[in-house]
């Protein structure tokens, strides 16, 4: 009974030891940012990341959620080097490479406004690749035995990632909507007032001109 009883166990462990040895082949993020900012009329605004080691990959995102999403961005590199850059642009999703070791700028400006700030929603990441150092023979051998379990672990990180991309697009659409109705609720209570305000004026000025007519100290006579 006891030696049926560890079976389960034994089988945990290994499945456990698998998943692990798995997970230590996939790209891990070295360094991650997950921000929200405003960007003041004409203020520029930049965010650094590091990249230890020629080659890893450099992921940038960024959406514009305020009413009017245009902002201007550029990417730099380090001692200066220019990467990407662009004008009005509305939304940014890339992936490139970091050919330099250094520290990488991630810049904002907010030049096509006079008065209205962009809030913005970006994200930064830094991947490597470590690589499982293991005698060529194991490591073979492993790869064999796991290959299905590697399959099914990229394919569960693929739609993650689309299920993570699908999110931030709804979001951006939930911010820009609600900053449209915010503004649009704005500029309807604002015409009310003046309409309002109009009327009043109009009843007033009436009022003003039909006792002026009928003024009894007045010379003048209307026939009515």
């Amino acid at each position: 009974m006891a030696t049926r009883a560890s079976r389960p166990s034994s089988l945990l462990v290994l499945l456990a030891s698998t998943l692990l040895l798995a997970f230590a082949w996939l790209p891990s993020p070295a360094q991650g940012a997950a921000l929200t900012t405003a960007i003041h009329p004409h203020e520029k605004a930049c965010y650094h990341a590091w990249v230890d080691k020629q080659g890893e990959k450099v992921g940038f995102y960024f959406a514009v959620q305020s009413s009017e999403p245009m902002i201007d961005y550029y990417i730099e590199g380090p001692h200066g080097k220019h990467i990407l850059g662009g004008i009005r642009e509305r939304q940014l999703d890339i992936v490139f490479t970091g050919n330099d070791v250094g520290e990488y700028s991630f810049c904002f400006e907010n030049d096509h406004s006079s008065f209205q700030d962009k809030l913005i929603d970006f994200d930064i990441t830094v991947e490597s690749e470590p690589r499982l150092e293991l005698p060529i023979s194991k490591a073979k051998e492993l790869a064999e035995h796991s290959a299905p379990l590697q399959e099914s672990i990229y394919t569960v990180d693929a739609k993650l990632n689309s299920m993570i991309r699908t999110q931030r697009y709804f979001r951006v659409r939930e911010n820009r909507s609600f900053h449209t109705v915010t503004s649009t609720q704005g500029r309807i209570f604002w015409y009310s007032v003046i309409e309002s305000l109009v009327i009043i004026a109009i009843s007033v000025a009436q009022v003003y001109v039909v006792r002026h007519l009928f003024e009894k100290g007045s010379t003048k006579r209307y026939r009515v």
